[in-house]
């Protein structure tokens, strides 16, 4: 049920990019205990120029293989979240060959009610899921 909007600069492969989206997704189910057909992906491709990503000042430079991930989700514990992070940095790296300093994560929490997969109901809360 997460909803992951997947900003990256454009160039990758089909296969490199199927590659990248299955660890991302990988790493989500393990973090956050979804089921596997629990998928949810958008991959925005830009312009280098169209996606900025700075340092925050941490000192560190980013390459054309960065990767912005914003996930939408219902509550994740600390745990999960920390979790998430560090198997994107393992699967992507290991899988994909980006770079630890190249990836970005924001998560934005959202209730149940704020959920509906189809059928003009909200399955959270009439216990379909």
């Amino acid at each position: 049920m997460p909803l992951l909007n997947i900003h990256t600069v454009k160039g990758r492969s089909e296969e490199q990019t199927s590659a990248l989206l299955q660890a991302i997704h990988d790493a989500m189910v393990e973090a956050f205990e979804v089921p596997v057909r629990d998928r949810y992906q958008i991959l925005h491709e830009h312009e280098p120029k169209h996606l900025i990503m700075e340092d925050t000042g941490l000192g560190f430079e980013r390459t054309a293989g960065r990767v912005l991930i914003h996930v939408t989700t219902r509550p994740r514990t600390k745990v999960m979240k920390e979790r998430f992070y560090a198997l994107l940095v393992e699967y992507l790296g290991k899988r994909c060959n980006v770079h630890p300093q190249d990836i970005m994560v924001s998560c934005i929490q959202n209730n149940d009610d704020d959920w509906s997969f189809g059928f003009g109901r909200a399955q959270f809360l009439t216990g379909e899921l």
